[in-house]
């Protein structure tokens, strides 16, 4: 092991998370509805498959996009050689544009602020690289991303310190919330550089507020601190109230000629909102030129390959077929959540009200045997292991209340939902019949036991009365004597 840096042979890449453990499980025993009906469900995944169906179409009626060429020649070596880790000017801004209209062109994005990167998380890691030194810290309201402790703090030494939100609001953003963070980080004698934030949240699957928004550009304002906003759930929010953007928050403000224009930062990628995880094309918006210089340089470690930005800008310029596909994108994930929603109801389980994301933020506080962490994770052990369903507990995304899960909905048909749903009825109402069992035999136990209370102060009586003219005389059967003829016999005897 000496022979190793201790960054190769450290733990703090957080593998060892009930996160990325139940994914491990699922691994080991996934479920397919031919091959393997009795595996294990993945709803530990946030990844959007429903519209996957109206991507291969379009790729059989564009060939040229698919087949490398241009105009029906091939461009092959120009796309195989050397790329300048720019990037190719006509795909960022083509990503620019997508990313204004999925803002209802509320906001304007300069393809010359973009820097691209291979997903969201390597945005997010160089974005760490360019506003911390090791030992600094961002501030981070939870519940957040498990990934995220991978993400910002393994490579880069950054520390995260939580902003700790209760479900008491909906697990909003407060001030005294941030204010407790940031006094927490000082006592730790930590230097805070910024607060990022996931706007559609996740696990949350909820949208920020404009007041909200506000707050965190006051705090930055005050602080001289960063904001990053990861916004890479902006294009899946299928029911009101709709996504505000940082940026617009900036601009209605008239924030766009002061320092705190530059110290905002937002983080995008077409894995969430296209489904295209695979193909790894994240970005970078800054208005800082300096970040935007040292955040390209550092790209050249995680670059989008030609071919991928070749193809993706055919896509991306094809408005009438994005503007189609996220219309039936956004159908598609609110019935879906629906449906989920819908189904957990009738299990007596209820989930936060949401309108955004590929999962929905569960409360099973009341299948807890305690409120404890310990209780939770028996909780989810149970549901990985006996129900084979794998879902994310709260203790992974650093909620301080025990009991509540991130259960992904868009990485699975229709019916894989419906059966992952069934499985969680079947195991809540055992949990029902069991406790109902418990409660009987309790009770039982309690009458048993009064029992023999009245049976010792009946015999006590009797033995009172032994030396009067009269002997009390029946046959002892408390169970089924009542109050009245329990009476009559005394009087009797007396």
């Amino acid at each position: 092991m000496g022979l190793l840096s201790r960054k190769a042979t450290c733990n703090t890449h957080g593998q060892d998370s009930s996160y990325f453990l139940g994914w491990q499980e699922y691994e080991k025993n996934p479920y397919n509805e031919v091959n393997n009906p009795n595996g294990i469900i993945q709803m530990g995944l946030a990844e959007n498959q429903l519209c996957l169906d109206l991507l291969e179409p379009w790729l059989m009626k564009n060939p040229d996009a698919l087949g490398l060429k241009r105009d029906g020649i091939s461009i092959f070596k120009e796309l195989a050689l050397f790329q300048d880790y720019n990037g190719f000017p006509a795909f960022k801004r083509a990503l620019a544009d997508f990313m204004g209209e999925i803002r209802g062109n509320k906001v304007s994005f300069d393809p010359n602020h973009v820097v691209l990167t291979a997903g969201a998380t390597s945005a997010n890691e160089t974005l760490m690289f360019c506003l911390a030194d090791q030992g600094d810290a961002f501030l981070l309201p939870t519940p957040y991303y498990p990934g995220f402790d991978r993400d910002l703090r393994w490579r880069t030494g950054v520390e995260i310190v939580p902003i700790h939100c209760t479900s008491s609001n909906g697990f909003k953003v407060t001030l005294p919330a941030i204010e407790q963070a940031y006094r927490q980080a000082q006592k730790r004698k930590l230097r805070v550089k910024g607060v990022l934030i996931t706007n559609p949240s996740n696990p949350l699957g909820t949208t920020m507020a404009r007041d909200e928004l506000d707050l965190l550009i006051n705090f930055i304002e005050d602080r001289q601190i960063h904001l990053i906003s990861d916004e890479i759930y902006s294009g899946t929010v299928f029911t009101s109230p709709s996504f505000v953007s940082v940026m617009e928050v900036l601009k209605d403000r008239n924030l766009d000629q002061t320092q705190v224009w530059e110290r905002v930062h937002i983080v995008y990628s077409l894995s969430k909102d296209l489904g295209l995880p695979g193909f790894r094309v994240g970005a970078i918006y800054s208005n800082d030129p300096v970040v935007v210089s040292a955040a390209t340089k550092m790209s050249s470690f995680g670059l989008v390959s030609s071919q991928t930005q070749y193809l993706l800008s055919a896509m991306l310029l094809d408005k009438k077929f994005t503007k189609e596909y996220m219309s039936e994108n956004h159908k598609r994930l609110q019935k879906q959540q629906k449906d989920l929603v819908s189904g957990l109801e009738k299990a007596g389980i209820r989930c936060l009200d949401s309108n955004a994301g590929l999962f929905c933020w569960v409360d099973m506080r009341h299948l807890l045997k305690s409120n404890t962490f310990e209780a939770e994770m028996e909780l989810w052990q149970k549901i990985v292991y006996h129900v084979k369903i794998n879902i994310s507990p709260g203790s992974s995304c650093h909620c301080i209340e025990p009991g509540w899960f991130r259960v992904c909905f868009a990485n699975m048909s229709e019916s894989t939902l419906k059966l992952a749903i069934q499985r969680l009825k079947s195991f809540v109402s055992s949990i029902g019949m069991k406790s109902q069992s418990h409660q009987e035999l309790k009770s039982l136990r309690r009458k048993a036991r009064n029992n023999w209370v009245f049976r010792l102060s009946l015999q006590s009586f009797y033995d009172r009365e032994q030396d009067t003219t009269t002997k009390v005389s029946f046959s002892y059967r408390p169970h089924f004597m009542s109050l009245s003829n329990i009476a009559a016999t005394l009087d009797a005897a007396a």
